[in-house]
């Protein structure tokens, strides 16, 4: 079994995997030494595609002890995310361009008792996140454009990302740093030495041709 990092995250994304072996293959990942899964909500409205809802997070709950890290990239979150820890999320992300009142909606999500996350998208700069980035358990920097998986790195977040860590390092703030898309073996360990600490990976697990095992060992090696 691969044993997990205990610094490097592997957050596995469901939205690549085979829906008809959703479960299944959402043991298989946590069996093989994932550390969280996470699992992208798109509404059709913020984004193009639509993807799943809290129903589809309760289902995948059976079959997981790891934390189920919710990217909702949909449009006035804030009037579900009580469905979605109802359902069983651990970590629920907002997008900072979807939430006028962040300050609201990042209190609302605590209050729920679970972590809070916010997102960036590539064109979405860190200092919209000063005003509330001391009480977020996470920060997700995209690095693709939000809406389909599959999608190639975007290199020029190497250096938000390294923004972004120089700035919770300066406040001490123990703030998880994930990045999201296009994310494989050539670039973990770019983002790593950026600053990153939590990888989305999904295309790079789910349809690599290898087993799952083997994809996230790949990820994995990469790093050392």
């Amino acid at each position: 079994m691969l044993k997990s990092s205990p610094q490097i995250k592997l957050a596995p994304s469901i939205l690549s995997a085979n829906f008809a072996r959703l479960g299944e293959q959402v043991a298989e990942a946590t069996k093989v030494g994932a550390d969280y899964i996470h699992v992208d909500v798109m509404d059709g409205c913020f984004v193009p595609n639509i993807t799943i809802g809290a129903p589809v997070v309760a289902a995948i709950r059976r079959f997981t002890d790891l934390p189920l890290d919710v990217h909702l990239m949909i449009e006035t979150p804030e009037r579900q995310i009580k469905q979605f820890a109802d359902a069983g999320a651990d970590i629920i992300t907002v997008h900072i361009e979807t939430c006028p009142h962040i300050h609201h909606t990042v209190q609302a999500i605590k209050g729920l008792g679970v972590k809070v996350g916010v997102a960036l998208n590539p064109g979405t700069p860190i200092d919209t996140l000063k005003e509330v980035l001391s009480s977020l358990d996470l920060v997700l920097v995209m690095t693709v454009n939000p809406g389909f998986g599959g999608q190639t790195f975007i290199e020029a977040m190497l250096d938000k990302v390294a923004d972004l860590r120089a700035e919770l390092d300066k406040n001490g703030l123990a703030t998880e740093l994930e990045v999201d898309g296009g994310i494989n073996a050539e670039f973990a360990p770019q983002v790593v030495s950026a600053g990153a600490r939590v990888l989305v990976a999904g295309a790079a697990v789910f349809n690599s041709g290898q087993t799952i095992e083997e994809a996230l060992r790949k990820i994995r090696a990469s790093l050392l």
